[in-house]
């Protein structure tokens, strides 16, 4: 075997990604202090072709270093908004039929292996922040939650890791 090079990889350009049909799919972040967790997120929403991130409350946005450190230019690619508060950009959701899923550990959530997404329909997937996980007033606008299983001690993943194995997850369900 044999590495390869980036320009073996085929990516597509900033303008050709712009242009390319996205995943049915939101990503909303709910006061995420980390800059560098921030910039994760912009990076695996381009690579899963991500409609829209939604930067909401404390969450910083770009133009900003740290966030462009892992980013890697994917504020460039996808498209992005930034929102006072979450409450706003979930009334805008509803109001556009998107169906809102919060990715945290709630009575009656369902396992991440168990949802079924319908492949026709917008979702808003939602990350809380690092500490206090989404807050309970987004919890409960929310049409679903869904919680990654953990078999370990640990009681959560980071937030760019949850982010990472929900969006994988829906992409495969959606596109396949």
């Amino acid at each position: 075997m044999r590495k390869l090079k980036n320009k073996e990889l085929n990516r597509l350009d900033i303008a050709t990604f712009k242009k390319a049909d996205k995943m049915p799919l939101i990503v909303v972040l709910d006061n995420i202090r980390s800059l560098n967790n921030i910039g994760s997120v912009f990076r695996t929403a381009d690579a899963f072709l991500i409609k829209k991130i939604l930067l909401c409350g404390i969450t910083a946005r770009p133009p900003h270093k740290d966030i462009h450190k892992t980013a890697l230019g994917a504020t460039d690619s996808v498209a992005w908004e930034y929102f006072e508060t979450t409450e706003q950009a979930l009334a805008l959701l509803k109001k556009d039929g998107t169906v809102l899923v919060s990715v945290e550990q709630v009575e009656g959530a369902i396992p991440l292996q168990e949802f079924k997404p319908d492949r026709h329909q917008e979702y808003a997937l939602i990350f809380g922040n690092e500490v206090k996980g989404v807050q309970q007033k987004i919890v409960d606008q929310s049409d679903y939650c869904v919680e990654i299983p953990q078999y370990g001690t640990k009681h959560s993943f980071n937030i760019s890791v949850s982010a990472g194995i929900v969006l994988w997850d829906f992409f495969n369900k959606i596109r396949y």
